[in-house]
């Protein structure tokens, strides 16, 4: 890695700011925006059709790229427009019955513990939260029991939640979904591209990410990763369209084979194909050395604002490159305040969005830093001394 090249391929890191965002929304590789507007003065040239024709074999390079972030096959990727969409798209293909069970986390986000509850009120399904132990991590042997007294129709873990930069062991969920046959859900938002995402060691038979997030893409992107198991067994999203099957009959149709049977026919391929050009940078770089590199930034920063009197609200073993904090009394109106004025890139997080986790933890809300392979022990350094001044 040669950060300072990195930092050059950044044009929004120009103006001298410090952008810590990374968990919301990060800056796109100069690389990405230009393939982006070169694909769309085609389209303005010669039209949406000529043009992804004529770009037919580069457009299938996503789900090259998508496969190699995560260790699969090209076949089992599905682009989407939003980890969300990829999400509904995942649940949509499982048949609920009424009585049906999901068992999800306390940490899971909240976009799909308010999908959960939708489901709960119009399928009338049972939504059971799995216990964590002392140590924050997830209980296991507590998640086997209720695997055990339910059979669920289906287990969700998001591995990196929002609001915190605990790591959940989606792994060690994985093996217990393997061993009872259970259907298994991963949000993977936050965690792929910024550590090492293997689907093979996590056992899913479903996994979601965004590109706008650590994978460093445009807003509009993201893909659904799809198991063989899943696959072979023909499971297909409700609503399909002509992108997800051929039409044999006049009442009936045959399933494409791969996961692009998850996906719809219209979509941007402009955002695609920089979606594509942000992950061929990630891959580029390095998985392994990004999250190397990444851990060093965050126990850094985390250690700074603990020794100077912040609250760390980040709790676990494992933890990413997500820092979550507050002031000594809980405030968090002069911590915003400070970053404003010095031109940190930042986000706040409240309890509305993380109910279960901010009650357990009595707290309202917190700010939230999320740096990445871009950023420099020097910002990290800079950035803990603005906040520790603020306190004096």
């Amino acid at each position: 890695m040669n950060i300072d090249i990195i930092r050059q391929d950044i044009r929004g890191l120009s103006d001298g700011k410090i952008f810590l965002n990374n968990a919301g929304s990060s800056l796109m590789p100069r690389q990405v925006v230009d393939t982006m507007m070169d694909y769309l003065k085609q389209e303005e040239q010669f039209g949406g059709y000529e043009v992804a024709n004529k770009n037919a074999e580069l457009l299938e390079s996503f789900y090259d790229e998508t496969a190699k972030m995560i260790n699969c096959k090209s076949s089992n990727i599905a682009f989407a427009t939003s980890a969300t969409d990829a999400y509904t798209k995942a649940l949509s293909s499982i048949i609920f019955k009424e009585g049906d069970v999901i068992i999800t986390t306390i940490d899971d986000y909240i976009s799909n513990q308010i999908t959960f509850i939708s489901l709960q009120k119009k399928l009338k399904l049972k939504i059971i939260r799995t216990k964590n132990l002392s140590d924050h991590e997830l209980d296991l042997e507590d998640l086997e029991e209720l695997i055990k007294k339910y059979t669920p129709k289906l287990v969700a873990v998001t591995h990196i939640p929002t609001n915190s930069g605990l790591i959940q062991d989606v792994e060690g969920v994985g093996k217990i979904c393997k061993k009872y046959g259970i259907l298994y859900l991963v949000d993977a938002c936050q965690s792929v591209g910024q550590l090492f995402v293997d689907v093979e060691k996590i056992g899913c038979d479903f996994l979601t990410a965004t590109g706008r997030k650590f994978m460093r893409g445009p807003r509009g992107t993201g893909f659904l990763y799809v198991s063989d198991r899943i696959l072979e067994q023909n499971y297909a999203p409700l609503l399909l369209d002509m992108r997800g099957a051929n039409w044999t009959e006049y009442d009936n149709y045959e399933l494409f084979k791969t996961a692009k049977r998850f996906e719809h026919w219209e979509v941007s391929y402009a955002s695609l194909l920089g979606f594509t050009e942000a992950l061929k940078y990630a891959n580029t770089i390095g998985i392994h050395a990004i999250e190397h590199y990444n851990k060093g930034l965050s126990e850094k920063l985390r250690e700074n604002l603990r020794d100077s009197g912040f609250q760390i609200w980040d709790q676990g073993n494992r933890l990413s490159s997500i820092i979550t904090f507050c002031g000594p009394d809980g405030d968090l109106e002069n911590i915003q305040k400070v970053l404003k004025e010095n031109n940190i890139f930042f986000s706040v997080t409240y309890k509305n969005s993380a109910l279960i986790d901010f009650t357990n933890k009595n707290i309202n809300g917190i700010v939230r830093l999320s740096p990445h392979y871009f950023n420099t022990v020097e910002e990290i350094e800079k950035v803990s001394e603005i906040l520790n001044n603020s306190l004096r």
